[in-house]
Protein backbone atom coordinates (compact mmCIF):
# COMPACT_ATOMS: atom_id res chain seq x y z
CA UNK A 1 0.00 0.00 0.00
CA UNK A 2 1.75 3.15 -1.16
CA UNK A 3 -1.07 5.63 -0.51
CA UNK A 4 -0.29 7.39 2.83
CA UNK A 5 -4.00 7.69 3.72
CA UNK A 6 -4.51 3.97 3.08
CA UNK A 7 -1.49 3.18 5.25
CA UNK A 8 -2.94 5.27 8.11
CA UNK A 9 -6.37 3.69 7.69
CA UNK A 10 -4.84 0.22 7.61
CA UNK A 11 -2.95 0.93 10.85
CA UNK A 12 -6.12 2.19 12.57
CA UNK A 13 -8.19 -0.79 11.38
CA UNK A 14 -5.58 -3.38 12.33
CA UNK A 15 -4.75 -1.90 15.75
CA UNK A 16 -8.35 -1.70 17.03
CA UNK A 17 -10.89 -4.50 17.42
CA UNK A 18 -13.80 -2.20 16.55
CA UNK A 19 -13.46 0.99 14.50
CA UNK A 20 -16.15 3.31 13.19
CA UNK A 21 -15.22 5.84 10.53
CA UNK A 22 -17.93 8.45 10.92
CA UNK A 23 -18.92 12.06 10.39
CA UNK A 24 -18.39 13.81 13.71
CA UNK A 25 -17.73 12.22 17.07
CA UNK A 26 -19.69 9.79 19.26
CA UNK A 27 -20.71 12.74 21.46
CA UNK A 28 -21.62 14.95 18.49
CA UNK A 29 -22.36 12.93 15.32
CA UNK A 30 -22.68 15.13 12.24
CA UNK A 31 -25.15 13.00 10.27
CA UNK A 32 -28.09 10.74 11.01
CA UNK A 33 -26.38 7.63 9.68
CA UNK A 34 -23.38 8.16 11.97
CA UNK A 35 -25.77 8.78 14.87
CA UNK A 36 -27.54 5.49 14.14
CA UNK A 37 -24.23 3.60 14.00
CA UNK A 38 -23.17 5.06 17.36
CA UNK A 39 -26.53 4.18 18.92
CA UNK A 40 -26.18 0.55 17.82
CA UNK A 41 -22.64 0.19 19.17
CA UNK A 42 -23.62 1.86 22.44
CA UNK A 43 -26.67 -0.39 22.80
CA UNK A 44 -24.41 -3.42 22.31
CA UNK A 45 -22.13 -2.03 25.03
CA UNK A 46 -18.83 -2.45 23.22
CA UNK A 47 -15.75 -0.28 23.30
CA UNK A 48 -14.82 1.13 19.91
CA UNK A 49 -12.48 3.57 18.28
CA UNK A 50 -14.04 6.32 16.20
CA UNK A 51 -12.45 8.38 13.45
CA UNK A 52 -14.01 11.71 12.44
CA UNK A 53 -13.64 11.80 8.67
CA UNK A 54 -14.69 15.46 8.62
CA UNK A 55 -11.44 16.32 10.41
CA UNK A 56 -9.23 14.80 7.67
CA UNK A 57 -10.20 14.93 4.00
CA UNK A 58 -7.51 12.39 3.06
CA UNK A 59 -9.05 9.86 5.44
CA UNK A 60 -12.57 10.79 4.29
CA UNK A 61 -11.75 9.97 0.67
CA UNK A 62 -9.24 7.25 1.44
CA UNK A 63 -11.59 5.13 3.55
CA UNK A 64 -14.01 4.93 0.63
CA UNK A 65 -11.39 3.45 -1.68
CA UNK A 66 -9.84 1.36 1.12
CA UNK A 67 -13.14 -0.47 1.65
CA UNK A 68 -14.49 -0.04 -1.87
CA UNK A 69 -17.64 1.31 -0.17
CA UNK A 70 -18.88 4.76 -1.24
CA UNK A 71 -20.55 5.98 1.95
CA UNK A 72 -19.76 6.85 5.55
CA UNK A 73 -20.09 5.63 8.29
CA UNK A 74 -18.05 2.49 7.89
CA UNK A 75 -17.65 -0.17 10.56
CA UNK A 76 -14.66 -2.49 10.87
CA UNK A 77 -14.58 -5.40 13.31
CA UNK A 78 -11.50 -7.56 13.79
CA UNK A 79 -9.76 -5.83 10.90
CA UNK A 80 -12.57 -6.61 8.46
CA UNK A 81 -15.00 -4.21 6.80
CA UNK A 82 -18.58 -4.87 7.94
CA UNK A 83 -20.57 -2.12 6.25
CA UNK A 84 -22.48 1.09 6.84
CA UNK A 85 -25.42 1.94 9.05
CA UNK A 86 -28.02 0.06 6.96
CA UNK A 87 -26.02 -3.15 7.19
CA UNK A 88 -25.40 -2.52 10.89
CA UNK A 89 -29.16 -2.17 11.48
CA UNK A 90 -29.91 -5.43 9.66
CA UNK A 91 -27.14 -7.32 11.45
CA UNK A 92 -28.14 -5.87 14.83
CA UNK A 93 -31.78 -6.86 14.39
CA UNK A 94 -30.78 -10.39 13.35
CA UNK A 95 -28.36 -10.76 16.29
CA UNK A 96 -25.44 -11.17 13.87
CA UNK A 97 -23.62 -8.01 14.90
CA UNK A 98 -23.43 -9.06 18.55
CA UNK A 99 -22.09 -12.47 17.46
CA UNK A 100 -19.46 -10.90 15.23
CA UNK A 101 -18.34 -8.56 18.01
CA UNK A 102 -18.10 -11.46 20.44
CA UNK A 103 -16.06 -13.56 18.00
CA UNK A 104 -13.68 -10.61 17.49
CA UNK A 105 -13.20 -10.31 21.24
CA UNK A 106 -14.64 -6.81 21.47
CA UNK A 107 -14.24 -5.32 24.92
CA UNK A 108 -17.20 -3.98 26.88
CA UNK A 109 -17.47 -0.20 26.95
CA UNK A 110 -16.37 1.64 30.08
CA UNK A 111 -19.67 3.51 30.34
Amino acid sequence: MTDPAHARIDEIVKSNKVVLFMKGTPIFPQCGFSSTAIAILERLGVAFESVDVLADMDIRQGVKSYSEWPTIPQLYIGGEFVGGSDIMIEMYQAGELAELLEKAGAEPSAA
